[in-house]
């Protein structure tokens, strides 16, 4: 009896210390998300890649798997290779459902941008919600492992 209350009382006292570490986790990502919109709205391509996993794998409607932080970053390079010109106006993210478990962790957000064109284009506004796997690094950093989004209308 007296080594099931010994065991009682230890699960009792380390259940707030893991809340805790799982709040300061939630508030480390939290951290993560605003520096992801900040390189956003700057469309700072190398801000971005220091958010993604050397092994990242981001998952976008019509394309093949894009694996590898080089693979990412060539992607991303191509894209804003073929925006010359172009700034972003507005850049938001709504993320929500924090989950994490250990080293690992997963959100789902929202976001919207307004992206001004260069010669005369008509601006670019585009919606998508984004499911986000978080690796948390030796570096105690949270990076992108695998990004998924897809085309969503205005809410």
């Amino acid at each position: 009896m007296r080594k099931l209350l010994v065991c009682s009382l230890l699960i009792w006292m380390a259940m707030p210390l893991g809340a805790q570490v799982a709040e300061r986790s939630r508030a480390e990502i939290e951290t993560f998300n605003r520096q992801f919109v900040e390189a956003m709205r700057q469309m700072d391509n190398i801000a971005i890649m220091e958010l993604w996993a050397d092994d990242g794998i981001s998952l976008l409607p019509a394309t093949k798997p894009i694996v590898g932080k080089a693979a990412i970053q060539a992607f991303m390079e191509s894209v804003t290779s073929q925006l010359k010109g172009a700034r972003m106006e507005r850049f938001e993210l709504q993320c929500s459902g924090i989950e994490v478990n250990g080293e690992m962790a997963t959100e789902w957000c929202v976001e919207h941008q307004v992206v001004h064109l260069a010669d005369g284009k008509p601006p670019f506004d585009g919606r998508g919600h984004m499911l986000l796997v978080l690796r948390r690094g030796a570096d105690g950093k949270w990076r992108i492992l695998r990004e998924m989004w897809n085309q969503a209308e205005a809410e």
